[in-house]
């Protein structure tokens, strides 16, 4: 298996190397170390604290390879490094201006001082011996994934962002894992850039896509990969024509890159089979000028001939009806929201229509449970589109010294697990 460049990842090396994200203790204790002139070896283990589909270990191996070690004049760095902030602080506050001159400037103070602070920085990378599982790999709790040896000087100040970029994206990949075995083989649609800080939308696609995900909602999820984002017609392109699902899908459908598979969402009028409709009915009239009105046998002749992927095709509809309502079609006192009763009519009904090849989308408050739930019930859905339940998720991932010059050395409670599994890294 090979793993990802470091230059993937668009590292904040200065920040990394100063400590910027780091906790206080560990810059403290480095400090400590290389003033005490301290010429150890340890090693070093990190590992969850559950049953876990890890990831991250990719993004690790590169911030070791790129900020272990030390700078040659610790005094001088900081300074450095304080400047180094004012000169990128004056550079934004000059690109927000769109002061020519100035960004030139501060441009190119800002390279001086880097080089300046580059040319201190001794890299410590050849002294390590790191070892580690692969993205995507499962693991058990308490098992070791990631496994430093060498002197904790050139990395203790990186523990806190190891620690960080492991038991985030491990959270995600696992939580998607669940979702993905839920859904029995069925696509999974990551859909949860929305419900955070868009700075995590790169590590959380990836995780996405390593743990099973078919898909991601935007281009920084897909980064990683080089892949392309999906996506379906969202509420606000329907409001913009009034509220008029086929006027929406038809405008779509004529700017929207032919490869691109037409997906309509349907709940607007909370009448997800009649919107579906009505969209075909769009489709085949605006197709065929000579069609003056659709009775229901030649709408039946003609419908199947506009399902399918590309353009001028409907190859899904969406439902993802509020969780307050229930859809026109719904009998059941709680067939609140995209319940299976509403995805079994909107089947029925398009099959009696000759549109067995309409794929149905369904979101809205999807998690693994809702998922096994509805495949218990052998709900006929093609896909799921799930979005914040799977940033709720949360693997403590933890780092312990296990070794002291070759001897077991450890906390009590703590022993050097079983590295058998991990690969040294080249």
């Amino acid at each position: 298996m090979t793993r990802l460049s470091p230059s993937v990842f668009k590292i904040p090396t200065d920040k990394l190397r100063c400590g910027y994200y780091t906790d206080r203790y560990f810059l403290r204790t480095r400090d400590v170390l290389i003033r005490d002139h301290r010429e150890i070896r340890v090693a070093y283990q990190f590992f969850p604290r559950e049953d876990s589909v890890v990831c991250g270990l990719d993004e690790a191996i590169a911030i070791l390879k790129t900020c272990s070690g030390m700078y040659q004049d610790l005094h001088r760095a900081e300074l450095l490094y304080q400047k180094l902030r004012e000169t990128q602080w004056n550079f934004q506050d000059a690109s927000l201006q769109q002061d020519e001159e100035k960004i030139l400037e501060w441009s190119e103070k800002r390279t001086h001082v880097r080089e300046q602070l580059n040319r201190l920085w001794v890299n410590g990378w050849k002294d390590l011996s790191v070892y580690a599982r692969y993205d995507g790999d499962r693991v058990k709790k308490n098992e070791p994934v990631l496994g430093i040896v060498g002197d904790p000087k050139l990395f203790v100040h990186l523990e806190t962002p190891l620690l960080g970029v492991i038991a985030r994206p491990t959270a995600t990949a696992t939580a998607v894992d669940e979702v993905v075995r839920a859904a029995r083989g069925k696509q999974i649609l990551f859909f949860s850039a929305r419900f955070d800080h868009y700075w995590v939308q790169t590590t959380d696609g990836y995780s996405a896509l390593k743990a099973g995900a078919f898909a991601v909602s935007t281009d920084a999820n897909a980064d990683y990969w080089g892949l392309e984002s999906i996506g379906t017609i969202p509420h606000i392109l329907i409001g913009s024509y009034e509220g008029d699902t086929g006027e929406a899908f038809l405008a779509f459908d004529h700017h929207t890159d032919p490869s691109v598979n037409r997906v309509a969402l349907v709940d607007w009028d909370n009448d997800c089979i009649g919107t579906t409709r009505k969209v075909i009915e769009r489709i085949i009239l605006a197709q065929d000028p000579t069609v003056r009105s659709l009775t229901p046998s030649l709408f039946k002749k003609l419908a199947p001939k506009v399902i399918g992927p590309g353009k001028g095709k409907l190859w899904g509809v969406r439902l993802d009806t509020s969780g307050q309502l229930r859809d026109k079609s719904v009998r059941a006192k709680d067939g609140y929201g995209v319940c299976p009763e509403l995805v079994r009519k909107a089947r029925r009904e398009f099959d009696r229509w000759g549109c067995r090849r309409l794929k149905i989308v369904v979101s809205g408050g999807f998690d693994a449970e809702r998922i096994r739930r509805f495949e218990r019930l052998r709900s006929p859905v093609d896909a799921y589109g799930v979005g914040s339940t799977l940033l709720r998720k949360r693997v403590d991932v933890t780092a312990d010294i296990v070794e002291y010059n070759g001897k077991p050395c450890a906390k009590v409670g703590r022993t050097k697990g079983n590295w058998s599994k991990l690969e040294r890294v080249k």
